[in-house]
This record gives C-alpha cells, structure tokens and sequence, in this order.
C-alpha cells in the first residue's frame, strides 16, 4: 500500500474515532478494511456509507478524490461529495469545498462562495477555515479587505494552533497591519510557529533576534533559527545564514560556508543571494574568482528585482571583454529558461 499524505490519514482516523448513526456499519468496515490493506473492500464501504447519507463519509470520498487517494484523482467528483457533506453542515467539508471554490477545481472559480463556506465553517470553530477566512480578508478575494478582520480570525486559528495562521499574526503584528505594531506580540506567534517546524516563521524569528525586536538582540540565537529554515530549502533561511557567515556574525565567518548558502538561495531564484553571490564571486571571497559568473548572478538578481544589481553590472561589464560578457548574459539566459514557469 502506498504512503498515503498526512492530510488523508487525518482524515481517517477521525472518521474511525467518530463513526455513529445509521451509516455507522458501513463506515467502520471501510476504516476496516482500510486499515488491513484490502483497498478495494475500503472504498466500496465508503461509497456505500456516502450514499446512504453519512456526511462523514462524503467527506472522506471527497478528499479520496481531491487528492489522488485510493481512486484517480477527479475534481469534479470531489467537489460533489464535499457538496453533499458540507450541505449537511460538516466543517471540515465546508472548508475543503471553499478552497475547491477558491481555486476553480472542478467547479467555476468563485471567491465569494469560497468565503461563504469558511465563514461556514470557522463559525464551527474549524481552525484551518478560520486561518482560511483571515486570508480572504488580507487579500481582499472574494470580500472587501479587512486587515482588522484578518487579524481577528488569525487570532482565532493561531489559538488553535495553526502555524500558518501564528506565523500570519505574528507578520500582522510586526508590520502593523489591522493592529498596533508590538513585536513582542510578533516575536510570541512566531516563535510559535518556528517550534512547529514552519520554515518561514523560523527564518522571521531569526530576524527577530538579529534585530533585537521584541526579544533581547542574540546573534547566535539568529544563525540557530536560520538553520533551521535553511535545512527546510527555505531561501529566505539559506541567504541569512549566508549572510551570517560572511559577517562572522553568530558564528565563526566562514567565507566558503557563505557561498555555500548564498548559492543555494540563488539557484531558488532569490534575488538578494543572486546579488550577494555575484559580490563573492567578483571578489574571490568563499570561491575563485569569476567576473562572468559575478556578472551571470548580477544580471539575474536585476532580471528578479534587485535594486541594487544595476551598478555592479557596470562594474564588472568594464573589467570584462566584449565576448565575456556576451557568455554572462547567455549563461544567464540559460538558466531562465531553466526554471519552472
């Protein structure tokens, strides 16, 4: 049996923790079956269940079918079982029907009905709805945007525990978005969710530190949180950690261990460490020298928005011929065309 996706195991085993009333036999043998690897006794039960009217079931078909799980994956037909179990009041399936709404799977996209339904379902007390709600009124997709709004319902979701909700609260607090600015609030929710593992709230509580904001100043506390993020392919965690190590700031300066970071960052398209790549390379700092490789980085740190990239490539474009150049601009180029649209 294949592993199956931790949102899809959830799901089961709350069906198996919840199973009652009249579809209750069909559903506990599917969970059953499920669990002794007859698959095809499992989803022949949850069918059975479905039909006969158990909510609980039709959500779990519709999940079945949202996410490719013991049967192909069809949006259309996932958007049907999520219907019939959110008409019959289940958060969880409100929830999913909202995001299938919000997204145009299987249905016309429709933002306002999506928030219809995480309005449904965060007034049950659904944490990933109430998260989901917080969002609509941050953006402004499918509501007027509300940033007071967005905080209330983040505030809601994060006390349950959602990290990406703690990790949204404590950027609401920081920046002062729908609330005063208090960065000891915004240091609270993102630590939060960096103990939860959320690479972003790791690499914003790095920062914290490294700023000192709403925590005392700790440089070595910083590099631990950029770490963290880092070893998650986190860009933003791979080009502070660089940065740290260039600096000998919280750890030991280590230029090789700088360009190792500042490399993986920029191959994710980052644009700072695009620019702070083309710097060691120019420099010969944590790698040999390399003008056209200094002068590749820049151009694509400018390509993606850095500000700053312009300059540098008038510097080097000097020290380079005619020829080398044109090789810069082409490596760059070829790895444009190598990223994912």
């Amino acid at each position: 049996m294949s592993p199956l996706p931790w949102f899809f195991l959830a799901a089961l085993l709350a069906l198996g923790a919840a199973v009652g009333g009249a579809q209750a036999g069909a559903l506990e043998d599917g969970v059953a079956a499920f669990k002794r690897g007859d698959e095809e006794t499992a989803v022949t039960k949850f069918r059975q269940a479905a039909s006969e009217g158990s909510a609980r079931a039709q959500y779990l078909l519709g999940m079945m079918y949202a996410y490719g799980q013991l049967v192909e994956t069809d949006n259309a037909k996932a958007a049907h079982w999520f219907t019939l179990a959110a008409d019959q009041g289940l958060a969880k399936a409100q929830q999913e029907l909202g995001y299938i709404y919000s997204e145009g799977l299987g249905v016309a996209e429709d933002d306002q009905k999506a928030v219809q339904l995480y309005r449904l379902a965060a007034a049950q007390g659904e944490a990933e709805a109430q998260f989901s709600l917080g969002e609509a009124y941050r953006t402004g997709e499918g509501v007027a945007e509300d940033e007071a709004e967005a905080v209330k319902w983040f505030a809601l979701a994060a006390a349950q525990g959602d990290m990406i909700a703690q990790n949204n609260l404590g950027a609401m607090y920081e920046n002062g978005q729908g609330v005063a600015v208090d960065d000891v609030a915004a240091a609270k929710w993102y630590r939060r969710a960096a103990e939860q593992g959320l690479a972003n709230a790791q690499h914003n509580l790095g920062m914290m530190y490294d700023g000192g904001r709403g925590v005392a100043q700790d440089h070595v506390e910083a590099v631990k949180w950029y770490r963290r993020a880092a070893a998650q392919a986190d860009a933003i965690g791979q080009n502070n950690l660089g940065a740290a190590y260039e600096a000998g700031r919280g750890v030991g300066r280590d230029l090789a261990q700088a360009f190792a970071w500042y490399s993986r960052a920029a191959e994710q398209g980052m644009a700072r460490a695009q620019h702070n790549l083309g710097v060691l390379y120019g420099n010969g700092e944590g790698v040999a020298q390399n003008l056209v490789e200094a002068l590749k980085w820049f151009l694509l740190a400018r390509e993606l928005g850095h500000q700053s990239a312009g300059d540098n490539i008038e510097v080097v474009s000097r020290l380079l011929t005619p020829q080398d150049v044109v090789r810069a601009k082409t490596l760059a180029h070829q790895w444009l065309r190598k990223q994912p649209e």
